[in-house]
């Protein structure tokens, strides 16, 4: 990646929604040049996902810590995790807990059943949850 690609990822993350005109003007690129600097970015992995992210302000997040048991991979109970309802984000961390898990529901009830799926899959031996009581942008 080399300068040009990181101030096209740093427009795209400022505004995702800015055209290849309109980045390609900032740059001093082509418009077809930036095209193929983006997707050349998507492919390499560089940019893994093209996003929305709402003002949700009526959703109840949490973040679960956990603790993984020595005698299990921590990618694979990672991977069990990824398919419970309400699982936005994974962090495999070091430190005190193996894994942090952003959740996100409705309400406080279905944050938890997401919590307790997550504390019954086997190789958690841990969990710590917190409640977000706000956001700062």
């Amino acid at each position: 990646m080399d300068r040009l690609d990181e101030q096209i990822v740093a427009l795209l993350r400022e505004d995702s929604r800015l055209s290849f005109v309109e980045i390609a003007s900032k740059v001093k690129l082509s418009e077809a040049a930036v095209r193929r600097r983006v997707a050349n970015l998507a492919s390499s992995g560089v940019i893994r996902k093209f996003t929305v992210e709402l003002n949700e302000p009526e959703l109840t997040s949490a973040i679960t810590y956990i603790s993984v048991s020595p005698s299990h991979p921590t990618s694979e109970v990672s991977k069990s995790i990824r398919g419970i309802v309400g699982v936005e984000t994974i962090y495999e961390t070091t430190g005190q807990f193996d894994i942090a898990v952003i959740i996100k529901g409705p309400n406080i009830a279905e944050v938890n059943k997401s919590v307790e799926e997550i504390r019954r899959l086997t190789g958690v031996i841990n969990t710590n949850t917190t409640i977000v009581l706000r956001t700062i942008r």
